[in-house]
């Protein structure tokens, strides 16, 4: 989108002729959408990340015209949400496809068959990091990402769909979950809410639980067997930790040098 900014003020302006395709794209359904989530914080401006997924559920990713409706509705700069927009990853800037494939290639899941997984998917689907085999949003493209975490080490080596983990993979497991995505189908997750599409989980995101699956999602848990089995263990035994001193005795600071 052309757009004409004044850094001085938070007006922004959309050059005339592009405002009907920019209104038919942020209707006034989404924009009652982003008038709730406004509503739910005390400062407009902490909304932004919600609003960021509303903008990634109705267009697959977000696009200029996402970071207009943004500014616009939270009277910020574009460049106060273009920052945002491009410091956290589960912001993507271009197209997704129907389904978002996570390997995690840290440390832990990497020395346990990660980046084996991650090139068979790779190899398979003939694409790199954050590109889409298929066309973006249509059924059976799937984008593939490396993962930095996703904080499941106990489970090694892990991925995501749509943020939804599926653990202890190896290269023949992840590569049957993708050519099932590809037919069309929605593998079940090992753990949580049932699989849906990107830009659905990114409504529920969002703060909405209207859509496929949202029901079930906002009463899953994520909690795997092998991660809470030293607290049932605890509790079966009635052990706990000691609890903290109301005013615990502090060390003396050192002289300042």
């Amino acid at each position: 989108m052309t757009e004409q900014f004044d850094v001085t003020t938070t007006e922004h302006v959309i050059v005339p002729g592009e405002r009907a395709a920019y209104t038919a794209v942020f209707d006034e359904k989404v924009r009652a959408d982003a008038r709730e989530v406004i509503d739910r914080y005390p400062d407009p401006r902490s909304a932004l990340l919600p609003l960021l997924h509303l903008v990634q559920s109705v267009q697959g990713h977000v696009t200029n015209e996402g970071i207009e409706f943004c500014a616009e509705q939270l009277a910020l700069a574009t460049a106060e949400v273009s920052a945002v927009a491009t410091f956290y990853t589960m912001y993507k800037r271009n197209p997704c496809g129907q389904h978002l494939v996570s390997v995690c290639t840290n440390t832990l899941c990497a020395a346990m068959g990660g980046d084996e997984v991650y090139k068979r998917l790779g190899d398979h689907l003939g694409v790199g990091h954050e590109e889409t085999a298929g066309t973006p949003g249509e059924q059976g493209s799937i984008t593939l990402e490396h993962a930095e975490c996703l904080a499941a080490c106990d489970l090694a080596p892990v991925l995501q769909i749509n943020y939804e983990y599926y653990d202890n993979q190896d290269s023949t497991t992840a590569l049957e979950l993708v050519r099932a995505l590809q037919r069309g189908e929605k593998p079940p997750p090992t753990r949580g809410a049932p699989l849906t599409d990107f830009r659905d989980v990114e409504r529920q995101l969002a703060g909405f639980f209207d859509g496929p699956g949202a029901e079930a999602a906002e009463n899953a848990s994520a909690a795997a067997p092998e991660t809470v089995r030293g607290a049932r263990v605890a509790d079966e035994h009635g052990w706990t930790a000691p609890a903290m001193p109301d005013h615990a005795e502090l060390p003396p600071r050192p002289d300042d040098k």
